[in-house]
Order: structure tokens, then C-alpha cells, then sequence
């Protein structure tokens, strides 16, 4: 309920700070050449975000193919342990455990690798692809000679633009034309 609380104050503050922007902006530069772009749609139709979302999940399905063989061959082991533990003198049971529960704790110890491995991925992910953008749109608006470009988010920080400033789409064309080397 408090993280609750707090999103909602972050994203007002954030709404906030972002019209009082603007309009000290606009009553600065009235004569502004001033666009926006829809972050959300940008980066989800943007091929370099496209191809390292997909690298990244065949990166996740190997990893999640290695967690899933070691969960069964541990299993395969407890098997096999309950099934030949009566017959086991009681030095050969504890020697048994004693494997399984090291084994257990292996498994558990590369599970907090992996996840820790994926976070890192991810934002290494994320933040190269955010970095190719954030250079296309600096170099996008010096040419086409923006004083500022607004990245709207889907937290609403763009209350109200007209009809025309939206330039995602023409954005979204020339970043995937410089990313295909064309």
C-alpha cells in the first residue's frame, strides 16, 4: 500500500514537473520548435530494441534449459536415495543426505547467479539500446533543428500536444534505417 501510495505521488510529481516545464519552456521560447515522442511505442517498434529483446531471451531459454537439467538430475537423485535408502547402512544414508543437501544448496546458490545474471543482462540490454536512441534523437533534433524534443511515458508526464508534434513515427523510421546500415 505505501509503494502504492508512492508510484502514484511519483508519477503526479513527475506530471507535475514535467507541464511546469513545458510551459516555462514555451513561454521562454515561444517561437520553440518543440516536438515529442512516445517512448513506449519508440523503443517497442525499434528493431535494435527488437533484436537485443530476442537475444536476450534465447540468452534466458539456455540458462532456463541449464536450471531445469540440474532441478531434474537433483530430482533423479532424491529418487534414487528414497529408493535405496532402507538397504544404505546408516554411515552410506548420512553420506547421502549429506550429498544432497550440498547439492541442493549448488543449485540453490547457481539459481541466485543466473537471476542476478539476467537483471544485469537486462539493464546492460536496456541501456545500450536507450543510449542508441537518446544519440538518434540529440543528432535528429540538431538536424532538424528542434530547441526540444519531450519523451512521453506511459505514466502521462504529456498531458496534451497538438496535432503534429507527435514526430515517433518519423523517429522510429530513420533509427531503424541507421540500425539496418541502410
Amino acid at each position: 500500500m505505501l509503494k502504492s501510495r508512492q508510484n502514484i505521488f511519483q508519477i503526479s510529481f513527475n506530471s507535475m514537473v514535467t507541464i511546469a516545464l513545458a510551459g516555462l519552456l514555451y513561454l521562454q521560447w515561444n517561437d520553440a520548435k518543440l516536438a515529442y515522442v512516445d517512448s513506449a511505442q519508440l523503443l517497442s517498434k525499434y528493431q535494435g530494441m527488437i533484436d537485443a529483446r530476442n537475444s536476450f531471451q534465447e540468452k534466458s531459454a539456455l540458462w532456463q534449459s541449464n536450471v531445469d537439467t540440474l532441478e531434474a538430475e537433483l530430482w533423479s537423485e532424491q529418487q534414487k536415495f528414497e529408493q535405496e535408502e532402507e538397504q544404505m547402512t546408516v554411515k552410506e544414508r548420512k553420506l547421502s543426505q549429506k550429498l544432497l543437501l550440498t547439492k541442493r544448496q549448488q543449485l540453490s546458490d547457481y539459481l541466485k547467479a543466473i537471476q542476478e545474471k539476467v537483471k544485469q543482462e537486462d539493464s546492460k540490454m536496456t541501456t545500450q539500446v536507450v543510449e542508441q536512441v537518446n544519440t538518434y534523437l540529440k543528432d535528429y533534433g540538431q538536424k532538424k533543428g528542434y530547441r526540444i524534443i519531450i519523451a512521453a511515458t506511459e505514466f502521462g508526464n504529456l498531458a496534451y500536444a497538438e496535432e503534429g508534434l507527435d514526430i515517433t513515427e518519423e523517429v522510429l523510421k530513420g533509427l531503424n534505417k541507421i540500425y539496418a546500415g541502410l
